[in-house]
């Protein structure tokens, strides 16, 4: 079990940096710096800028940008690693048994679905359909490897919480998710300065909207960089994720002020939730305020992938109670 524990702590820290390293690729244009997969230019290696002319041969539209091209398969082999960890504590919980092997091969599925997508969005050429649901895969990922740490080590701590509590646990993990994947919408489709101005946009925006263009699939064009979508469709996008953090903030911060009020195994989860909620607040309207600075965006995108970690070990912990005889419900309720 410690050994688990280990590799799900490196597995951990590794998927931070996949996730990191992603939004990073994303943010500097680099979605599409490799024309192929798994390699880059026909190598496993990274290229280098004395490789430009025989790159400038295999793909004569896609001129090499080493900078880009070093941090997408940077990225790669940092996600090859995470799937081997994976796969390793597959292995070692299938005989184990259990929940453990259930998170287990959930994460091995998300590994193979991972690398599906990550092969999808070159050959897609950043559709933004296959980079949201690879944005989601990530932070998936990441969620339960914290569960399969958290199930190795905390197992045996009792917490019950009251039908209320698990409904809105439910309804602001629900809704935090629906967030993110409204911000990854935001983010593929480059959308993300179509609104200037707070609290939602210019004047006149109600005019402008175009839900219909929003949330279609864009289908039959050559590449999806830098966004196909109109002026009016990426106001609407983007119209919809602020509208939705107002609504994310509202149930995430309901969730967390009742954790904190619930019993001191919840009190630091409600704490580090509500903490991590503010912080992704002052992100955003920073990211619009300052015209998505770099840090601050990547910034973005890790606090939000951390948010819904806690926000499900949260959910976790109200229905992991222990089932013991020696336990009575009076013992229960003294330990929350």
């Amino acid at each position: 079990m410690k050994l688990q524990k280990r590799l799900a702590s490196i597995a951990i820290a590794l998927a931070v940096l996949v996730i990191l390293l992603g939004a990073y690729t994303r943010l500097t244009d680099a979605g599409l710096a490799c024309p192929d997969w798994p390699g880059c230019y026909g190598s496993l290696a990274i290229p280098h800028l004395a490789q430009a002319e025989q790159a400038a041969m295999l793909y004569p539209d896609t001129p090499l940008v080493p900078h880009k091209a070093r941090s997408e398969m940077v990225h790669r082999y940092l996600a090859g690693m995470l799937g081997c960890l994976i796969a390793l504590l597959f292995v070692l919980s299938w005989r184990q048994g259990g929940r453990l092997r259930h998170l287990a091969s959930g994460l091995l599925l998300l590994v193979l679905g991972q690398a599906l997508l990550g092969m999808w969005t070159v050959t897609l050429a950043l559709h933004p359909l296959v980079v949201t649901t690879h944005l989601l895969g990530g932070f998936a990922i990441l969620t339960l490897l914290w569960l399969y740490r958290c199930e190795s080590t905390c197992g045996n701590q009792v917490v019950v919480g009251g039908q209320g509590l698990t409904l809105l646990g439910n309804l602001a993990c629900g809704m935090l998710l629906i967030q993110i994947a409204l911000g990854g919408w935001t983010s593929s489709n480059y959308a993300a300065m179509a609104c200037a101005e707070l609290p939602l946009c210019h004047s006149g925006w109600q005019q402008q909207l175009d839900w219909d263009e929003a949330f279609h699939l864009p289908l039959g064009h050559a590449s999806y960089e830098f966004g196909v979508l109109s002026k009016e469709a990426r106001q609407t996008i983007h119209i919809a994720h602020r509208l939705g953090a107002m609504a994310t903030a509202l149930l995430v911060g309901g969730f967390a002020i009742a954790l904190i009020r619930h019993g001191v195994l919840l009190r630091v989860l409600g704490a580090l939730l509500l903490t991590l909620l503010l912080t992704q607040i002052a992100l955003g309207l920073t990211n619009v305020h300052l015209a998505l600075p770099l840090a601050n965006a990547l910034a973005h995108n890790l606090v939000g992938a951390h948010l819904l970690v806690v926000c499900v070990l949260a959910r976790w912990r109200l229905s992991h109670a222990v089932t013991s005889p020696s336990l009575s419900p009076l013992m229960i309720r003294s330990r929350t």
